[in-house]
């Protein structure tokens, strides 16, 4: 359903702007013709409400000319700037919470039809550290936020919850970097939860962003539902030409590359750059209101995405 309304909303452009241009084009002159008649056998001009009453326009030619200048608008902006999502879990914690609403950048990536999504234009490409929204390559009718960890040629380890990278090497070069370990400092526990359990902050760098990610110290590595490409260990990949490893800053409570391989660079969809609105949603288990009822607003949080 992720690419339905963009479809929806190309479809009505579309056929209004047809409706529009043919009002314009074909219509529009009948009736000024018909109202320069009757002005030439009259010795007083007709009144705008005379005019309009000789020669009405009809009202799916009225309904058209308001409404596609503005669903225009729509599309071009949702199309090519911005589109707003909204976060749906707590994969990417603490960055993005759910009930958190951002806005996508779509022309970081590249320019792409509404249809099709076809890239059109070139612009980008994701940079490591990135918030990157993009299609579930296991069902790309889903969209999915993560953060970009490794760019083509990288070699990826995550074991023992430490992140390793190992950047790809330029064609060419001979001094490549070695694999090191991405660094990370205990920030707190007890800020966040899953379920009763409290999560660790860390602050990590990667890449040129420095961001905070939560470690759940109850829960062992799952390598063993980890993704295993053909050639490296279970814990370890490396990513090919054209495609990215994400994963959730949540790192022990999100379903991200480490279980299901990697992001097509046809599947990206845009870069996270701000939340315009941050809903509350937690309730005790007793409260009557439904679970989509936010409970308030956190003002604090709007603003741009780290």
């Amino acid at each position: 359903m992720a690419n339905y309304f963009s479809i929806i909303l190309t479809f009505i452009t579309v056929i209004s702007g047809l409706f529009w241009l043919y009002d314009a084009r074909v219509l529009k002159p009948k009736r000024k013709a018909v109202i320069a008649e009757v002005e030439n056998k009259t010795t007083s001009a007709l009144t705008d409400e005379q005019r309009e009453s000789l020669a009405p326009q009809p009202k799916l030619m009225e309904l058209s000319e308001s409404i596609f200048p503005v669903i225009a608008l729509v599309l071009v902006v949702r199309t090519v700037l911005y589109e707003p999502f909204q976060i749906p879990s707590g994969s990417m914690m603490p960055t993005l919470l759910k009930g958190d609403f951002i806005l996508v950048e779509k022309f970081s990536y590249g320019i792409k039809d509404p249809v099709f999504q076809e890239t059109l234009v070139e612009t980008n490409q994701p940079e490591r550290g990135d918030i990157a929204v993009f299609k579930y390559p296991e069902n790309p009718n889903i969209d999915y936020i993560k953060r970009i960890v490794g760019l083509p040629g990288d070699r990826i380890i995550y074991r023992n919850k430490t992140l390793y990278i190992q950047p790809a090497c330029a064609e060419g070069q001979r001094d490549c970097e070695e694999m090191k370990v991405v660094k990370s400092s205990l920030k707190e526990d007890g800020t966040y939860f899953s379920g009763s359990s409290p999560l660790r902050t860390y602050s990590e760098d990667l890449g040129n962003v420095t961001h905070d990610i939560l470690v759940d110290p109850r829960v062992a590595s799952r390598m063993a539902m980890y993704f295993n490409q053909p050639g490296t260990q279970r814990d370890e990949w490396v990513v090919p030409e054209g495609q990215y490893f994400a994963m959730g800053d949540n790192r022990d409570n999100s379903r991200d590359s480490r279980y299901w391989g990697f992001v097509d660079e046809e599947l990206l969809v845009g870069r996270a750059v701000f939340i315009w609105m941050s809903f509350e949603m937690d309730r005790s288990r007793d409260s009557w209101l439904p679970s989509w009822v936010p409970t308030g607003v956190r003002f604090e949080r709007l603003g741009s995405i780290e």
